[in-house]
């Protein structure tokens, strides 16, 4: 319901000629954008184009290569024509050594900036960019994913509209597999060809046109998306910059953000657009997808512990009584409880004790009510902004929804649960993403 009231509003409120106006106007504060690229030679070109066609009247794109072991450095020096750049930079930030400073000699990429630094991680990454970039407002994105051309004019419109200060914004992320890309700019909306990128875009339905959303409406968001949230720049240098000793760097630094203006008893707010703003590349390998969700669970649980005092405390409000509790027990310990409430069920089927008549019935109900989530979800974007326009799309949208919950969730319950084993182990580590490249997504 919360869901629903605010995409109302939201449709309600904003139209095409409010951008119009906006991109018309001289009063829009400058946004620097930070990307930062490991081993992503396969896509980095084709999405710097797509930066680069972005309608906003002032803007820089700062990538920060982190020490990448293959030719992303050397696809963006002969691509854009890059020298070294001599110019002046402070280390606000404490980050790993920065090897050189580039920018193009082409007018056309003026507003282009390269970073070429030793590998330290995304945080470290992202922390090399706020120290170089020149603007207020910066806007933090993944360098595989590909923005909508008004993406900044949307997602700047809290940081202008809102009477409190806003330390950040955020909007909905959307799947590019299968899609028709052209000089960085999406052509055609395909459904993904694979199960398992089919039943993502159900979970990113779920999670953002109603998990999100609903969180927004009651200032209790904890997390915008690392693929792309645009931040107040002072304020996150105030909080100390990102995090580098966590793999959910995105979630711990919003939280950190929070908190701290929480403390100073500063009136503030989170923006969230459900426009569908960006859309990146998501796991087509059973591989790649647990050590992506391995490293979600134990970001999640990092998050939790380091900001414990939070939790069920009155003086950080909602998000103090209701978002991080809600994190704690349904994002986090949902897995463990699934687990061991299987475990039990194996147990009392090994001494008999199931009544079947009642088992049964539980998994139906269970079954249909989930089914009835992933539907409700698929209304949503329906109601909202109707990327997959085809029916058939629609048809094989529904058929995932009925087979995510027998073939799909297992296998997320399964890499949350080594998620926790991980870190309980101490594991650290990111874990490779393979991609395809987005350039293949006609494919």
């Amino acid at each position: 319901m919360f869901s629903f009231f605010e995409i109302r509003d939201y449709k309600r409120k904003y139209n095409l000629k409010d951008e119009v106006a906006l991109l018309q106007s001289t009063n829009l504060p400058s946004i620097s954008i930070l990307a930062p690229a490991f081993n992503e030679e396969k896509n980095i070109v084709e999405n710097i184009r797509s930066l680069l066609t972005i309608n906003y009247p002032s803007y820089e794109i700062v990538i920060i290569n982190d020490g990448s072991k293959d030719k992303t450095l050397e696809q963006l020096i002969k691509s854009f024509h890059l020298v070294e750049d001599d110019s002046l930079y402070f280390n606000f930030i404490p980050t790993k050594e920065i090897k050189k400073v580039y920018k193009s000699k082409s007018k056309s990429f003026k507003n282009l900036k390269v970073i070429d630094k030793e590998n330290g991680g995304k945080s470290d990454a992202l922390n090399s960019g706020i120290n170089i970039c020149k603007h207020d407002i910066i806007t933090s994105i993944d360098v595989d994913c590909i923005l909508e051309s008004n993406a900044l004019l949307k997602l700047i419109k809290p940081f202008l509209n809102d009477k409190n200060k806003v330390i950040a914004s955020g909007g909905i992320i959307r799947i590019a597999n299968s899609c028709i890309i052209e000089d960085g700019k999406i052509i055609e909306v395909k459904l993904p060809n694979k199960f398992i990128a089919r039943a993502q875009v159900i979970e990113y339905f779920r999670a953002f046109l109603m998990g999100r959303m609903a969180w927004s409406r009651m200032d209790g968001l904890l997390l915008i998306s690392g693929a792309f949230g645009m931040f107040d720049k002072n304020t996150v240098m105030e909080a100390g910059g990102y995090n580098t000793n966590t793999v959910g760097e995105d979630m711990e630094l919003l939280v950190r953000m929070r908190r701290m203006m929480l403390k100073r008893k500063e009136k503030y707010t989170v923006g969230f657009i459900p426009d569908p703003l960006c859309w990146t590349e998501v796991p087509q390998d059973w591989k790649v997808l647990h050590r992506q969700r391995n490293r979600w669970t134990r970001g999640t649980a990092e998050t939790l512990w380091l900001h414990r005092a939070m939790i069920f405390n009155p003086k950080y409000k909602v998000l103090g009584m209701l978002s991080t509790p809600y994190w704690l027990f349904f994002e986090w310990l949902a897995p463990l409880i699934e687990f061991i409430g299987i475990l039990f069920f194996i147990a009392l089927l090994c001494f008999g004790h199931i009544e079947w008549k009642f088992a049964l019935s539980f998994f139906l109900v269970s079954y249909c009510f989930g089914i009835l989530y992933s539907i409700t979800a698929l209304l949503f974007e329906e109601y909202s902004f109707q990327q997959y326009k085809r029916t058939d799309y629609l048809y094989k949208l529904i058929i995932t929804a009925c087979l995510e919950p027998i073939f799909y969730h297992p296998f997320i319950l399964w890499a949350s649960l080594k998620g926790n084993i991980d870190l309980i182990r101490g594991r650290k580590s990111w874990g490779a993403m393979n991609r395809s490249g987005l350039r293949n997504s006609t494919k």
